[in-house]
């Protein structure tokens, strides 16, 4: 998908931001689904992901080398802050205001839930796969069918092992860790980072501090995100500009892999945090499950559909 550079985002995107931003929140609050993927389905990922580049290059700049100021400000200069400020915003707004609501969601109507964000996840396969280059001249397709298979049977066998119980009052190094890994999932599409931290007894938790305002364990868990995303993100973008098909195709089999957390069907598990349940045939509820994944994959289209409108009104000269 085309982006638009810093100097030339109108500003009528702000809004349109602040909701792409919301929706990513409200995505990294459900074990299963991944903020990265609708980063990807609303368009912005690739920008994201230059910016946070060009912010942890800037702070790299600040403590190594010659010109220390003069190289973090040019790279600052470089963020697309007019997105990223809306995305930002719209992130914390949902996951302070939500958080409670979507964890009893979750936990109230698993089916229901799962069902939702499994249309919705299913739908947004067809991202990486449109964003993916043409296959180089004289690479086998097989390779690429080996990328997509072996990402998704990670990502389901990695979704299978969440098994861990609630872990109460965990100690402020554990949660920085935690938090470190966490973010790199969710910069991953079709890597959930709640789902990791389903899987290691610290979802709840997270959620609870969220809603009791606990600013100490808050605080702990945004400084181990951020040394997490600095020490990823480089990578990451670099995959992507150098690698940009094998990794896309990745991302692919990763959210298909991550389905699995996502089935309607499963014995007590993922919703009440204590971990990946086991897979079932369908069994009641169907009707309302099914509906909503129908819905979920709709709401995505709709999406994809607004994005494709949007980058039209972009690139559109002038006058027209």
């Amino acid at each position: 998908m085309t982006q638009t550079t810093t100097s030339q985002r109108p500003r009528y995107l702000i809004p349109v931001d602040f909701v792409r931003g919301a929706l990513m929140g409200m995505a990294e609050l459900v074990p299963g689904v991944s903020g990265g993927t609708v980063a990807l389905v609303t368009g912005i990922y690739d920008e994201l992901i230059k910016s946070a580049n060009h912010v942890v290059q800037g702070l790299r700049a600040l403590v190594t080398g010659p010109e220390r100021g003069k190289r973090f400000g040019a790279e600052l200069r470089s963020v697309n802050w007019w997105m990223v400020v809306p995305v930002l915003i719209g992130m914390a707004t949902v996951v302070f205001t939500v958080a409670g609501v979507m964890h009893d969601f979750v936990a109230n109507t698993p089916e229901h839930a799962r069902g939702l964000f499994f249309g919705m996840v299913a739908a947004s396969l067809i991202v990486p796969l449109q964003m993916a280059p043409a296959r180089a001249k004289g690479r086998s397709p097989v390779w690429d069918w080996v990328i997509v298979v072996v990402a998704a049977v990670v990502a389901f066998v990695l979704t299978s092992f969440a098994g861990g119980q609630v872990v109460e009052n965990p100690a402020l190094p554990i949660v920085f860790i935690a938090a470190a890994v966490a973010i790199c999932a969710l910069v991953i599409p079709g890597v959930s980072g709640s789902f990791f931290l389903l899987a290691v007894g610290l979802y709840a938790p997270t959620l609870q501090a969220v809603d009791d305002r606990n600013f100490a364990y808050l605080g702990v868990f945004m400084l181990g995100a951020i040394v997490g995303l600095a020490a990823f993100v480089k990578l990451l973008h670099y995959l992507l500009n150098e690698h940009r098909r094998t990794t896309l195709l990745a991302m692919a089999g990763l959210m298909l892999g991550s389905l699995r957390a996502l089935w309607p069907w499963q014995t007590i598990g993922a919703a009440d945090g204590d971990g990946a349940g086991a897979l079932l045939a369908p069994t009641e509820p169907i009707l309302w499950p099914v509906l909503l994944a129908v819905l979920g994959a709709v709401i995505v289209l709709a999406l994809l559909g607004a994005e494709k409108l949007l980058q039209r009104r972009e690139t559109q000269p002038a006058g027209n």
